[in-house]
């Protein structure tokens, strides 16, 4: 047998490509296109639950992206309370295969690679179901996500206004202040849930919560609104899809099961379903099936996080690191 080697790109490596925006849309919105046209096998994610008194759990992800001729597996930790020990919500890794013959290809840390990929989603699902105008961004949560949700939706519609709302006043003030500087235009962190969504074209809701709690109100949604809710726990009424002229989801496979989730209880009392879901965003994104279609419609994008647009991503990394020559080559056997 000749020698097998695996390409590892650390977070140092990850951090020296230097991605950029444009970059990270194309890739994962490749993907997409990929899972719209029936050329991808997604996995329903399987998670583990160490100990309920770590109050986190692993999340694993598995899928196969036959254009990018590549499998993947990624397993990453969700721990809520890592911030008391000065560390990260998630950590990641992204593990590559040859999916002929199961050859190890790669390894990549996918602490930034998840945070990166679910940006573009909630930009990609913006940019096919939001109304084009759209000035006004309103972001919950400020956990690892949504410094990627913010920057690539402003580089996608370069807002007017963006408001960010977070539990504890340190972390909003502190997302605030890096994003303004990041992004050379003034984000302002606002102190409580209904000044941060009312009036927005474009609603984040990435909160961090222990239980389900309904802090997002219904009546504060302008009509005409894109309205992107991926908590773990749920932070919204029940009465949100009511309000919905479209529901697209990432994977349905995904979203009709498990025990997280956003709108677990809208799928379980049926408001969200087969028969009420108009489309997953791949289908959007290959042209299967429409989008926003008039500036009228309030419409709900759920995504709970592809395999699909981690190997996607992790792949685009990998090229773009051998034609620089960073990373490392290790010897498998």
């Amino acid at each position: 047998m000749k020698p097998i080697y695996i390409d590892y790109l650390n977070a140092l490596d990850i951090d020296a490509l230097a991605m950029t925006d444009g970059e990270i849309i194309a890739a994962v919105e490749a993907g997409l296109v990929a899972q719209g046209n029936g050329q991808t096998v997604i996995e329903p994610r399987v998670h583990l639950e160490p100990d309920p008194s770590f109050h986190g759990h692993f999340n694993v992800l598995r899928g196969y992206v036959a254009p990018l001729d590549t499998a993947g597996v990624k397993i990453v930790g969700d721990y809520v309370d890592n911030y008391l020990h000065g560390l990260p919500s998630e950590f990641g890794i992204l593990n590559l295969f040859d999916p002929r013959t199961g050859t190890p290809r790669a390894i990549l840390d996918a602490t930034v690679i998840t945070d990166m990929r679910t940006g573009a989603v909630t930009a990609i699902g913006a940019k096919h179901l939001a109304r084009k105008n759209s000035k006004v961004l309103a972001h919950i949560g400020a956990r690892g996500t949504a410094y990627w949700n913010v920057r690539l939706l402003d580089h996608l519609f370069d807002f007017d206004e963006i408001r960010v709302h977070s539990r504890r006043p340190e972390s909003r003030d502190g997302f605030a202040a890096k994003l303004s500087a990041d992004l050379g235009k003034t984000v302002t962190a606002v102190a409580d849930w209904k000044s941060c969504i009312e009036g927005a074209d474009i609603v984040v809701e990435a909160s961090r919560l222990p239980e389900p709690q309904p802090l997002l109100k219904t009546e504060w949604i302008k009509p005409g609104a894109l309205v992107v809710p991926y908590g773990t726990m749920s932070a919204v009424e029940l009465s949100l899809t009511d309000i919905m002229q479209k529901m697209v989801v990432d994977d349905w496979g995904q979203c009709k099961g498990g025990k997280f989730g956003s709108l677990r209880a809208h799928v379980e009392t049926g408001r969200l379903s087969e028969k009420t879901l108009h489309a997953e965003l791949g289908q959007i994104a290959a042209g299967l099936k429409a989008g926003r279609e008039n500036d009228d419609e309030t419409i709900l994008f759920w995504h709970r996080g592809l395999s699909l647009s981690d190997i996607a991503l992790g792949k685009a990394m990998l090229a773009k690191a051998q034609a620089q020559g960073i990373g490392q080559r290790l010897r498998f056997a």
